[in-house]
């Protein structure tokens, strides 16, 4: 089979166990929810603020997340030995990063839309409808530049001591173009400030370079990381 074939299976295996044991409803959700509650108390002394930095909390609140998601895929991975199992078994290692790129880019949107949902009722921001076709460029491009670093450096600290640490140190400093870029694009897409709808598209260039480059080397980097 493929490179394509078989990282679609492997990520249809990803969402089914996480389906199952439905810790992303459980347990990532609610952690997700709760901070931004928390940053609407931080900053509740003034909805003008709230309104004006919704699109930072969001993203903020998605790259928090994003670590639990990466720790918990290759967690799965790493404790019952699959991913060497796979290895040995001769699967592409561009598939399996292919896979888990696509499970976890699928439950980050999923969190995304919950995540500006709250910003809707917790918030008070306002979604234009000429801002739609741009807020859902800015969530594909945006997820799939986290969902592609998150995979490599997965895959780089699951084998390492202190991997809930360095997981961490390696992904924030990597997201923070993403965390900017997706940032001010949702404000040009809901009108924040003064933002205009023109600029947002300049920002999706931004996040397509970073997601190609990261989704490029990260599976080309992806094998020889995990064999190490």
């Amino acid at each position: 089979m493929n490179v394509w074939r078989v990282g679609w299976l492997i990520a249809r295996k990803d969402l089914r166990i996480e389906w199952n044991s439905r810790v992303i409803t459980n347990q990532v959700v609610p952690f997700a929810i709760v901070t931004m509650v928390i940053f609407g108390f931080a900053l509740d002394a003034n909805t003008d603020v709230l309104t004006l930095v919704a699109p930072g909390l969001v993203w903020l609140a998605t790259m928090f997340s994003l670590l639990l998601l990466v720790q918990r895929t290759f967690a799965v991975e790493s404790d019952d030995g699959a991913l060497d199992a796979m290895r040995v078994a001769g699967v592409d290692a561009r598939a399996i990063f292919l896979g888990k790129a696509i499970g976890l880019a699928v439950q980050l949107l999923v969190l995304e839309v919950l995540l500006l949902c709250s910003a809707v009722v917790l918030y008070g921001e306002t979604i234009r409808l000429d801002g739609a076709v741009l807020l859902v460029t800015t969530m594909v491009t945006a997820t799939c530049g986290l969902a592609a670093v998150g995979t490599l450096y997965g895959g780089l600290a699951a084998g390492s001591k202190g991997r809930e640490t360095l997981l961490p140190l390696l992904t924030l400093p990597a997201v923070a173009p993403v965390l900017i870029g997706a940032t001010r694009a949702v404000e040009s897409a809901l009108g924040t400030g003064v933002a205009e709808l023109s600029e947002g598209w300049q920002w999706i260039g931004l996040l397509t370079v970073f997601a190609v480059a990261f989704g490029v080397g990260g599976a080309l980097a992806f094998g020889p990381l995990i064999d190490e």
